[in-house]
């Protein structure tokens, strides 16, 4: 198996016993991508929420076969076949981006319930991409180890990330 399949561990955890090292990449990286689709989608005009939904639903996944394939691809062994094992771990690995889209994709759709229109549903759709960003580097953080303090400025970081969005969204709305 292709060495960044398999799940990464560091030299040593607790008592010499190696530790599962977490990768919560593929959730930021999915939020991120969420929060850009939901801020450009509803900048460019008014799209219906189920265009919105759609629109998650369809990048989450062609950006996960994006990643399986460069995956697979980049990190090859030379003269060795990929199996069909391979691609369905790192198709399980990647698959958080996908994860990433649901909930800003249910939150667009269900914002009728909360009396929000067109525009509101794009807010409340990045709303949630970001709020599961910041969540997603902070649980992140605290399961690679880091201090609360640590977690809290990675959540920052994703945070001013979320935030350079909503001030694009903002500007180009406008």
């Amino acid at each position: 198996m292709v060495n960044s399949l398999l799940p990464r561990r560091r030299r040593s955890g607790p008592e010499g016993e190696p530790a599962v090292r977490t990768d919560f990449a593929g959730a930021l990286y999915g939020s991120l991508l969420a929060a850009s689709v939901v801020a450009t989608a509803s900048t460019v005009g008014d799209f219906p929420r189920l265009q919105v939904m759609a629109l998650l639903l369809v990048t989450g996944v062609v950006f996960w076969a994006a990643h399986v394939y460069a995956q697979l691809a980049g990190e090859r062994v030379v003269g060795r076949r990929i199996g069909w094992s391979d691609v369905r771990a790192v198709g399980r690995h990647e698959w958080p981006i996908v994860e990433a889209a649901v909930l800003p994709a249910v939150a667009v759709v269900v914002s009728p319930l909360l009396g929000l229109g067109v525009d509101g549903a794009g807010w409340l759709g990045l709303a949630v991409a970001i709020a599961q960003l910041v969540a997603w580097a902070f649980v992140g953080a605290l399961h690679a180890g880091a201090s609360r303090t640590q977690a809290g400025i990675e959540g920052m970081g994703n945070l001013i990330l979320g935030l350079v969005l909503v001030a694009a969204k903002a500007a180009l709305g406008h």
